[in-house]
């Protein structure tokens, strides 16, 4: 479900007006993710990882209102609930899209995740679906590499407004276990405010 954002009582119009028009809308950070707590969680209820901390990074997604914000048409909507296209590896080296539905119980969306990377790992190509739905987030690991920024391939000719996330490779320092986490948005939907308050979420939830 989705509902259009009134643009004359919205307190950002003229950023969305202004950033909208740019060829490159998007900005991005990097940051250093605490991931000792959610790594030992992840171990203790048998969960893989990489899902676990994908599982919390949808929930804060959903949790802040502006990363539900999409752009369709001369519209901004905003989207009660925001799923997943996630890049998953096949053993060739090569990778494909996915889809994945967010629930917010863990092991419901863990099932219906190892469901789609069974999917994919045995489906050829890039596109192994029809991609229709616009409240996704991009998302992707790049495990072997501890990142310090990161840039994204895109076509400046396709509406895009859909956040991207990726995180890099974890790394381990007297106990304390850490991960680069990158955040793209687009700047006429999202400001350095709403990144930070993301942030600061998906660390509390690692931290749980």
């Amino acid at each position: 479900m989705k509902q259009i954002l009134d643009l004359k009582n919205w307190p950002r119009a003229t950023h969305f007006e202004f950033f909208r028009k740019f060829e490159e809308p998007f900005f991005g950070v990097t940051v250093t993710i605490d991931c000792t707590k959610a790594y030992e969680n992840a171990k203790v209820s048998g969960n893989s990882f990489f899902l676990y901390y994908l599982h919390k990074t949808l929930a804060a997604v959903n949790s802040i209102e502006s990363f539900r914000y999409r752009i369709e048409n001369d519209s901004v909507v905003v989207y009660d609930t925001v799923d997943v296209s996630a890049t998953i590896s096949r053993e060739d080296g090569t990778f494909g899209f996915s889809y994945m539905k967010y629930h917010p119980d863990l092991g419901i969306f863990v099932k219906g995740a190892l469901t789609e990377i069974e999917r994919i790992q045995h489906t050829p190509g890039l596109l192994t679906r029809e991609f229709t739905e616009e409240n996704l987030i991009h998302f992707s690991a790049i495990p072997w590499i501890d990142f310090t920024s990161i840039s994204h391939a895109r076509s400046f000719s396709f509406a895009d407004s859909s956040p991207k996330i990726s995180f890099g490779k974890m790394t381990e320092v007297n106990g304390k276990r850490t991960m680069p986490m990158s955040v793209h948005v687009h700047h006429g939907l999202i400001d350095g405010l709403h990144v930070g308050q993301f942030t600061d979420r998906f660390q509390e939830l690692m931290n749980l």
